[in-house]
C-alpha cells in the first residue's frame, strides 16, 4: 500500500470518525477495514494492521473513563480471563483462516444486534438505578466475554455490540460504566491479537500509525461527550449507531 497526503488525511479523518463510534458503541472498523483494502491492502494485512489503533484507541478512552471515575475497577481482573482466553483462540484461527470466513461472522453479529436494540432493547441496555451484577455471580457473563473475546481476536469489527450486550445486557451496568469496561475488555483481547499478527509479520506499521493518530482523537472527544450525555441520549446514539453498522457490514 502505497501511502500518500491524500491517503494519510482519509486515514486519519476516517480514524477519528471510528475512534467515537467504537468508544461510545461499537463497528467503527466497519469503516477502516474496507478503508484499508480499497487502498491496496489484502484483507488479513488490513485485519491486523487495524488492531494498532484499536489498541491505542481503547488505552486513551479507558484511561479517560477511569480519570473520570467511570472505570469499575474491581471487576476488571475477573473480566480479563474469559476475554483473554477467547481473543487469543480468536486472533489465532483469524491468522490461519481464509478471507471467506471474515464477512459472514461480521455480518451474522451485527445484525443480530441491530435486532436485539430494535425488538429488545432492555436486552442490552438496563433500566436506569439498576444495581450490577459481578462476574463472579453471573455465569452467562463469562460465556458472553470469552465469546465477545474470540470475536474480537478474529475479526474486531463490531465486536462492541458483543462486549455491550455482555457487559450492559447480562451484568446490567449503564452505558457509561458499560462501555469503559468494554473498552478495558477490548484491550486486552486486542493486545494478544497483535502479538500474533505482529509474530507472523501481518502489520503494515506505517499506515497502521497513521490510523491510529485518528482513533486516539476519536476516543478522546467521545469520551468527554459520554460523561457529559444523558443516558436517553445515549440510548437513542447506541441504536442508530447499531442500525448503521449493520448496513456497513452488508454493503462493505
Amino acid at each position: 500500500m502505497e501511502v500518500t497526503v491524500a491517503s494519510s488525511t482519509i486515514l486519519i479523518a476516517l480514524g477519528i470518525l471510528a475512534g467515537i463510534i467504537n468508544t461510545l458503541a461499537g463497528g467503527g472498523s466497519n469503516l477502516t477495514l474496507p478503508a484499508l483494502m480499497v487502498m491496496g491492502m489484502p484483507a488479513d494485512i488490513a485485519n491486523a494492521s487495524n488492531r494498532v489503533g484499536i489498541f491505542l484507541q481503547s488505552l486513551t478512552g479507558a484511561l479517560g473513563f477511569k480519570k473520570h471515575n467511570r472505570l469499575e475497577s474491581d471487576e476488571i481482573l475477573p473480566m480479563m480471563i474469559p476475554t483473554l482466553l477467547g481473543g487469543l483462540a480468536g486472533a489465532l484461527a483469524a491468522s490461519f483462516s481464509p478471507e471467506w470466513i471474515l464477512k459472514p461472522m461480521l455480518l451474522g453479529a451485527m445484525v443480530t444486534m441491530s435486532l436485539i436494540m430494535v425488538l429488545r432493547p432492555a436486552m442490552i441496555i438496563p433500566p436506569e438505578g439498576t444495581i450490577p451484577l459481578k462476574v463472579a455471580d453471573s455465569p452467562k457473563s463469562w460465556i458472553g466475554l470469552a465469546i465477545a473475546g474470540f470475536y474480537g481476536g478474529f475479526v474486531q469489527a463490531g465486536v462492541g455490540f458483543i462486549l455491550l450486550a455482555a457487559v450492559c445486557g447480562v451484568l446490567r451496568y449503564d452505558l457509561v460504566r458499560g462501555n469503559a469496561l468494554k473498552l478495558v475488555c477490548t484491550l486486552a483481547f486486542t493486545l494478544v491479537a497483535l502479538v500474533v499478527f505482529i509474530a507472523r509479520d501481518q502489520v503494515a506499521w506505517i499506515p497502521a500509525l497513521i490510523l491510529s493518530i485518528g482513533f486516539i482523537i476519536g476516543a478522546h472527544l467521545s469520551v468527554k461527550f459520554a460523561i457529559k450525555a444523558k443516558p436517553e441520549t445515549l440510548k437513542k446514539l447506541l441504536l442508530v449507531m447499531t442500525i448503521c453498522g449493520c448496513f456497513a457490514a452488508m454493503f462493505f
